[in-house]
């Protein structure tokens, strides 16, 4: 079992920045995978970016360039660094951990973006 809480979000301008966190705890011997999903109103949930089992990252191409990830090596906390937002980066974000073929979900972070 594992248990995911995220925080950081909240309303940030255009063009603006903002860190989501996410800590994990529980039984983190087999994550392999963990990550960032978000759901605009109306549209599906959708990656947003992704660690590897080696932690190395892979993007969702609408937010190359502007979001990194990044984890630690113990995968108990993993960051959503989001930079030169815009309204269409507003969503839900969860966070996600993979293990032993579950895939766990924490209870989502409201991004909104606007000026």
């Amino acid at each position: 079992q594992l248990q995911l809480v995220e925080s950081g979000g909240g309303l940030v301008q255009p063009g603006g920045s903002l860190k989501l966190v996410c800590a994990a705890s529980g039984n983190l011997l087999n994550v392999w995978l963990r990550g960032w999903y978000r759901q605009a109103p109306g549209k599906p949930r959708e990656l947003v970016a992704e660690l590897n089992p080696r932690g190395f990252p892979s993007y969702a191409d609408s937010v190359k360039g502007r979001f990194a990830i990044s984890g630690d090596n113990e995968k108990t906390v993993v960051y959503l660094q989001m930079n030169s937002v815009n309204s269409e980066d507003t969503g839900v974000y969860f966070c996600y951990y993979q293990s032993g073929g579950i895939d766990y979900w924490g209870q989502g972070t409201q991004v909104t973006v606007s000026s």
